[in-house]
């Protein structure tokens, strides 16, 4: 395995995390960061400690890897270090973390199931093509704010690092608590970039919608979910080309997305840029995509329940974001078994 010495070293084992260990939320996991002995329960399924100046990390199950202490990342700082980048009264709406998020999600969403091809592995957007992708437009601010973590840091993969990024942001700003996995790795080159037109196009239908996330492997409930990331966050003229927030809260996290999908009334925006929708106010948008979900009986009927159940909406959506951050992760065991280190 990469990093991995065969070798045995009694005071820096590495043990695979249990598939089944919940992470736990973002305030346990800081009041809960160190004890008095020096350890640390993190929110990753394992637990570390200091032994003689190196870190053993401690997992619930048994399955040794052996790496020394500079090969391991520690992950808890790790999330500290990213949590310390959101807040920025310069930056939009005053937070990093809808980039963030954005950026993990277009790392995730190019995977398809049928060829195994694109997904979070590799972490190819470094390279052209990917990066130039015009759905990729304006991504570069957030690897680039990323680099603090990975210069402090540069032992965790930028794949990890990316998908850790946008699951903290959305724990961060009110989202649910959401279980991710490390052992992501890197690609040398850019040799397994995707295809671009792997990622939603923002002007199609519903077919299309269904189309690229049934090629990713979404049932349609999660499709409808993972759309509720739209909550966060808004478009940019140089980016999408789109403009304005989806919510009058574009950085917490709610099911305010599909309030406003249903309870305003929205009209084509009149503009010079491409086709969108306004509310009444002409403060919020929405993009033809997001519209469409109401003319399909089940994508609508989602819609509604997430409207009116704001828990059940955070549990569909912590599961799929796990799914889709997991895409194109090579596991042991399946599905729920443990990242290969």
């Amino acid at each position: 395995m990469v990093g991995v010495s065969s070798r045995t070293v009694a005071t820096q084992v590495v043990t695979r995390a249990s598939s089944t260990h919940r992470v736990a939320s973002s305030s346990s996991s800081s009041s809960s960061s160190s004890s008095s002995s020096g350890g640390r329960s993190g929110r990753y399924g394992w637990s570390t400690a200091s032994v003689g100046g190196g870190i053993v990390v401690a997992a619930a199950v048994v399955g040794v890897s052996v790496a020394s202490a500079e090969q391991t990342p520690d992950y808890a700082q790790v999330r500290r270090d990213i949590e310390e980048l959101l807040d920025d009264e310069s930056w939009d709406d005053g937070s990093w973390g809808p980039v963030f998020v954005r950026l993990a999600w277009h790392a995730s969403g190019t995977y398809d199931v049928c060829s195994h091809t694109g997904g979070s592995n590799g972490a190819t957007m470094r390279f052209p093509p990917e990066c130039n992708h015009g759905a990729n437009a304006g991504l570069a601010y957030a690897r680039e704010r990323l680099e603090a973590v990975k210069r402090k840091h540069p032992t965790i993969s930028y794949a990890d690092l990316w998908t850790l990024a946008g699951t903290v942001a959305i724990e961060r700003m009110g989202g649910p608590d959401i279980r991710w996995r490390r052992g992501r790795r890197d690609a040398a080159d850019g040799t397994a970039c995707p295809a671009d037109g792997r990622l939603p196009d923002a002007s199609q239908g519903n077919a299309h919608t269904r189309s690229i996330f049934h090629r990713m492997g979404f049932t349609d409930r999660e499709i409808v979910a993972l759309l509720g990331a739209h909550a966060l966050g808004r478009c940019h003229t140089d980016r999408s080309g789109y403009s304005g927030p989806w919510t009058n809260s574009p950085v917490t996290f709610s099911n305010d997305y599909f309030v406003q999908l249903l309870e305003n009334k929205w009209t084509p925006k009149k503009w010079n840029g491409p086709h969108q929708y306004e509310d009444a106010s002409g403060s919020l948008m929405m993009l033809p995509t997001d519209l469409a979900l109401l003319d399909d009986k089940v994508f609508r009927t989602w819609v509604e329940a997430y409207a009116k159940d704001e828990a059940l909406f955070f549990r569909d959506f912590a599961f799929a974001w796990q799914k889709l951050m997991d895409l194109g992760v090579p596991y042991r065991g399946g599905v729920l078994g443990d990242l290969l280190l």
